[in-house]
């Protein structure tokens, strides 16, 4: 996977940053936020710089966390109040983006 474009990854960080506590973004909404339609890009940038921002904020467009993070997000998301939906069995979850949407103002 090759590195983000930097002023690419600076807007999306920018964006994920200002995702306050309890909301969430799909990474098509953090694409849109900047102009883009190129989800998968944010997704990149995430993967490289996501540790410097509230990583847990940005789910895929079903709203499940990222892959393999489900744990630690989920403690982020008990700690943070962010509405989720869970499975008949309890043993999945995921955002619910209904709700919990954040939308940038312009």
């Amino acid at each position: 996977m090759p590195q983000p474009n930097p002023e690419f990854a600076e807007a999306v960080l920018d964006v994920v940053a200002g995702i306050p506590e309890g909301l969430a973004m799909a990474y098509g909404d953090v694409a849109a936020a900047i102009g883009s339609r190129a989800p998968r890009a944010v997704g990149a940038v995430m993967a490289y710089y996501g540790d410097e921002v509230p990583w847990w904020r940005v789910v895929r467009a079903s709203g499940h966390p990222v892959r393999d993070h489900e744990q630690q997000a989920l403690e982020y998301y008990r700690a943070e109040g962010t509405p989720l939906l869970w499975s008949p069995d309890r043993t999945v979850f995921r955002v619910n983006l209904r709700v919990a949407r954040y939308v940038p103002l312009s």
